[in-house]
């Protein structure tokens, strides 16, 4: 007989607060960062090109006057933050 193995339980890993999503599923008050810093989405997204481009509104969060219309390729992955 081999001697039984001691386990340590397995410590949880803490779950990001981003996931990846397609920008067709995106939803007033996802959050983003891209290279101009962050941003919230405003109106519902919208899609042109047969679905092939998502358009959205952002703002920077707490800044209207920062409002203007974000691309996407439909496939194309974004981490977003969910309110």
């Amino acid at each position: 007989m081999s001697p039984k193995r001691k386990t340590t339980p397995a410590t949880p890993q803490a779950k990001p607060d981003t996931h990846g999503t397609l920008p067709m599923q995106l939803q007033i008050g996802d959050r983003f960062t891209d290279e101009e810093g962050e941003w919230e989405i405003v109106t519902r997204p919208w899609t042109t090109h047969g679905g092939k481009r998502d358009h959205a509104s952002v703002q920077k969060p707490g800044d209207p006057s920062t409002k203007r219309d974000k691309t996407w390729g439909a496939h194309e992955r974004l981490a977003i933050r969910r309110a």
